[in-house]
């Protein structure tokens, strides 16, 4: 299935959940923001959220300095 993530067009498998993409992209235990169609998906909900086919997924990471 495709979906489209941070603009640009992704394959997963079917029933992927966020919690999944986010091991595939080797981002698990960063500090990281997830929206799904246009909307924040909490960390609690990113295993029971499956993706469908044309989800947009927007991944930003959070970066300290000073």
């Amino acid at each position: 299935m495709q979906i489209h993530l941070n603009g640009d067009n992704h394959d997963c498998a079917d029933g992927t959940t966020l919690a999944a993409l986010i091991t595939t992209l080797e981002l698990s235990g960063k500090r990281i923001a997830v929206e799904l169609n246009g909307e924040i998906a909490p960390r609690s909900q990113h295993d029971s959220i499956a993706l469908k086919e044309n989800d947009r997924v927007e991944i930003v990471h959070a970066i300290g300095g000073g």
